[in-house]
């Protein structure tokens, strides 16, 4: 009996038993990374949650060389679910890059999800929670990212995405604390 894989790219492969359609499968597959970041703020958790649930202020919380800038008109100034977001963001020098996020979960002043509809990523999914903690607020960032090109995406991670992704966070973070400053 063979086994038939089809890949998200639409390629297919054949194998002559089930596991080797699994190892086949994790083989041409690249991987999905995550990252979590928790920081603590001295501010109320309105206060925080206006901030940051304001798409104008990303570009105040992002690292300069990126060149961010909000394209799309309509996005509105509050995060609601459904709402798109079109970003122009050069994630390398000299390339720029189109990138269009969707707001696909909000319940007030806890989360917000973001999903990347168009861009650099074949999955951008990005969870933003706050928590009212005692003297200020707790915010939680998870992502879950994914490159693509198969093997070649994981060795652009090991590389250098997964650095810059992690240098970004580090950015945000210093740039918060210079806003709010820190518990």
């Amino acid at each position: 009996m063979m086994y038939r894989i089809v890949n998200p790219y639409g390629y297919s492969y054949s194998c002559k038993r089930s596991i080797d359609a699994v190892e086949q499968k994790q083989t041409i597959m690249s991987k999905v990374y995550s990252i979590k970041t928790v920081q603590t703020i001295p501010v109320s958790l309105k206060e925080a949650w206006d901030f940051f649930s304001n798409p104008a202020n990303l570009a105040t919380i992002t690292p300069d060389y990126m060149n961010f800038k909000i394209i799309s008109k309509h996005h509105g100034e509050r995060m609601y679910p459904g709402q798109l977001i079109e970003y122009k963001v050069s994630p390398l020098p000299l390339y720029r890059v189109y990138w269009m996020t969707e707001i696909t979960q909000v319940k007030e002043e806890q989360f917000f999800i973001d999903e990347q509809r168009f861009g650099p990523y074949s999955l951008w999914h990005h969870q933003h929670h706050f928590k009212e903690v005692l003297g200020g607020v707790e915010m939680t960032d998870i992502v879950h990212y994914k490159i693509p090109f198969w093997i070649l995406g994981d060795i652009a991670n090991f590389l250098f995405v997964k650095k810059q992704v992690y240098q970004i966070f580090d950015y945000r973070r210093r740039a918060v604390e210079a806003l709010f400053g820190k518990l």
